[in-house]
């Protein structure tokens, strides 16, 4: 009699089966779904970006719970071979999900992937002040390590140019002959260490890239595919779109996803995927436009630090006092990572020049940048041994986690889906 297997497990065999990557299996099955009615996509995958143990961990409870397929998206500032904010490499992150995984019993297909991998794409090659070449070889290094670590997809983002004037986007040209460059060099290093098939990700939604319009979307997905082809490399299986979302916009724009995701699919087969997911109101959207799939990075740092917030509140009528406010407030503005969010009309201006509702949502954003600080660390267990008697703050901040994350899972109508992909 032969034992049922686990939809990771059934995922991974048939992947293997057709020689492909778990995503392009994944995505394969859900552009057969699509074909069955008019082929439209009726499931938006989520990507989880690991800015915390808090987050990755409640990531895992909450597609097990959701019976859906998990997908982490760690950028290079996250993650990284010097540890990133986080303090994994894609080596020591790769082996937490392992473990967490085996601790809790998931049986569900989890995958590892990269967001945003290009030149310029991390904080600290623009604070070091690297040149592009510079930036280039780090950012190769930083794709091989993942793929070493197991990494499944790889997002392709070669859409900055620091040399070029402020505002000038990067040449469609130049962008698919940089895209091509980091493909090639990842298939090349892939295959020479025998790794399994990888998928990719392609194109950007920040507005510096040059990607904005309808027209030069297409125009760079017609260019793309021509390349790849001609190289003979695999077609990316998500392109990234600007579906109207920032890191503090509230609505998607319904109408540009559905063109884009159907352009997406007819030039290049691949899947829509929206970045700055975190602060939409209506999720539903989302899988009713047709987009494939959507990263979420901040807007779960926010439930992390709401459900801090909360923890001070209950101190506070405790009469005690661990000075995690104050220490998260002073890591976040020494930091400077606040600076990158300004507005353009508050260049230049210090941190207590801002408005308090500014200031307050800059710690806000920012506190994912500095969790695993020396001080933010210690004056959080403080916090919770101050707690502790009355909650448990432990299980009270992953709930909060987990509760958003799975609200996440039912707009996007994956509930189930693993079990019935």
């Amino acid at each position: 009699m032969t034992d049922t297997l686990s939809p990771a497990e059934t995922l991974s065999r048939e992947a293997r089966a057709a020689g492909s990557s778990l995503t392009a299996r994944l995505v394969d099955g859900l552009l057969g779904r699509a074909s069955d009615d008019d082929g439209r996509i009726r499931h938006t995958l989520l990507a989880v970006c690991p800015n915390s143990e808090t987050v990755a961990r409640a990531a895992l409870e909450a597609a097990h719970e959701a019976r859906a397929p998990l997908l982490y998206a760690a950028t290079l500032n996250q993650v990284d071979r010097d540890g990133g904010y986080t303090g994994w490499t894609p080596a020591s992150f790769a082996s937490f999900v392992e473990e967490e995984i085996r601790r809790l019993a998931v049986d569900v297909p989890v995958i590892l992937c990269l967001d945003h991998g290009g030149p310029w794409k991390k904080d600290a090659h623009v604070q070091n002040e690297l040149t592009y070449e510079a930036s280039l070889e780090e950012v190769k290094a930083s794709i091989r390590a993942c793929i070493d670590a197991g990494y499944d997809l790889l997002h392709i983002d070669p859409t900055v140019d620091l040399r070029l004037p402020p505002g000038q986007p990067v040449p469609i040209e130049d962008i698919v002959d940089r895209t091509v460059d980091l493909l090639q060099d990842a298939e090349a290093y892939r295959k020479a260490q025998d790794r399994r098939p990888i998928a990719y990700e392609v194109g950007t939604e920040e507005s510096g890239g040059g990607l904005q319009s309808e027209d030069r979307f297409c125009e760079f997905l017609q260019l793309l595919a021509s390349a790849i082809d001609r190289k003979n490399l695999p077609r990316p299986r998500f392109v990234v779109g600007d579906v109207g979302t920032r890191l503090d916009t509230s609505h998607v724009n319904a109408v540009r996803a559905a063109r884009l995701a159907s352009e997406a699919r007819q030039q290049i087969g691949a899947l829509l995927k929206g970045h700055y997911t975190d602060a939409v109101e209506d999720l539903a959207v989302y899988p009713l436009a047709g987009i494939g799939g959507a990263n979420v990075g901040p807007g779960l740092s926010a439930a992390e630090f709401n459900a801090l917030t909360r923890l001070i509140d209950l101190e506070n009528r405790l009469d005690a006092t661990s000075g995690f406010a104050d220490a998260l407030r002073t890591a976040v503005i020494d930091s400077g990572r606040w600076r990158k969010w300004l507005r353009p009309e508050e260049a230049g201006l210090a941190f207590d020049d801002l408005p308090d509702d500014r200031r307050h949502w800059l710690i806000h954003t920012g506190s994912r940048y500095v969790w695993t600080e020396t001080e933010v660390a210690a004056s959080r267990r403080r916090l919770y041994d101050n707690v502790r008697s009355y909650r448990d703050p432990e299980a009270f901040v992953h709930w909060r986690v987990r509760s958003e994350i799975l609200r996440y899972f039912h707009a996007f109508n994956l509930v189930g889906l693993a079990d019935g992909i």
